[in-house]
């Protein structure tokens, strides 16, 4: 026996329908409207639609490291288009998600900070993106290393690039000339005293004599300095006493003011100008 479907039954199908019906149209109008929206207006349009990577680690099905060296192949072309304005407005999350899928894989962080520093002018965000990689890599000498060489070289921040190569110095397999970086970083910073302690390390440590010489002339430079400084001092006192600057170095021995004149590592005396009261280095530590 056939039932006849009931009044009611057949109006709630009837407004189901219509429901869907009218779901539809509104998508297909939002979706003209859409596609009428020009793709500048729409920061990161290109990159929007990428999933985050711990999404991704589950979802490409162990194909993790394929997958990471998609992402980093696209990513490469599409920040090397100087015709999409916004693009470096991801670029952090874009390089988050190839590290997220393949944490050990190094490229991708060092091209993630030079674009940062390079192309986008954004050193803070290069120092995260090398963050990133030694805390998923914390053996991994390369990233406080190429830190400390952004703070040094673009920042001029030696007590951060100190901090960096300290870091870089403590893992192994770190280059040899690290330790060098290290104690130069220290000298711009204003750490003399350290700095002569690091450099006669290396150079009481020095593998070859072209290190032991490049330690030599950063001892030359570092000792000129803490000795320019006592003299220049010494210099402003005996002005400061006599009203005029000494006739030569001498006088701040006669006068008591030094108990003796220090001299260069070569043994030399330091230059001298009464007109002016400079103190210098008899030579330039290059040209030893």
């Amino acid at each position: 026996m056939i039932r006849k479907a009931s009044p009611a039954r057949g109006s709630a199908a009837f407004f189901l329908v219509l429901f869907l019906l009218a779901i539809s149209a509104t998508f297909m109008a939002l979706k003209a409207r859409t596609d009428t929206i020009a793709r500048k207006r729409v920061p990161g349009a290109s990159i929007i639609y990428i999933p985050s990577g711990k999404f991704l680690r589950y979802a490409t099905f162990g194909y993790r490291a394929l997958a990471a060296d998609l992402i980093y192949l696209w990513a490469i072309q599409y920040y090397s288009t100087p015709t999409i304005d916004d693009r470096f407005h991801y670029l952090d999350h874009i390089f988050a998600i190839i590290g997220d899928l393949d944490p050990t894989y190094t490229d991708p962080y060092e091209t993630g900070a030079l674009i940062a520093t390079a192309e986008a002018g954004d050193t803070g965000l290069a120092f995260k993106i090398l963050d990133n990689g030694a805390a998923k890599n914390p053996g991994q000498w390369l990233f406080p290393f190429e830190a400390g060489h952004i703070a040094m070289m673009n920042l001029k921040n030696y007590d951060l690039a100190k901090d960096y190569f300290k870091k870089c110095m403590d893992l192994p397999g770190a280059p040899e000339f690290t330790g060098r970086l290290y104690a130069n970083a220290l000298y711009k910073k204003g750490d003399i005293e350290t700095s002569w302690e690091t450099w006669l390390a290396i150079y009481k440590t020095a593998p070859d004599e072209r290190t032991k010489k490049i330690a030599s002339n950063h001892l030359y430079q570092v000792k000129s300095a803490m000795d320019t400084d006592r003299l220049k001092e010494a210099v402003r006192m005996f002005k400061a006493r006599y009203g005029r600057f000494p006739g030569d170095l001498g006088d701040l021995v006669r006068t008591r003011i030094l108990n003796g004149l220090p001299k260069d590592l070569d043994g030399q005396d330091y230059v001298y100008d009464p007109k002016t009261g400079n103190v210098k280095a008899a030579t330039t530590p290059w040209k030893r």
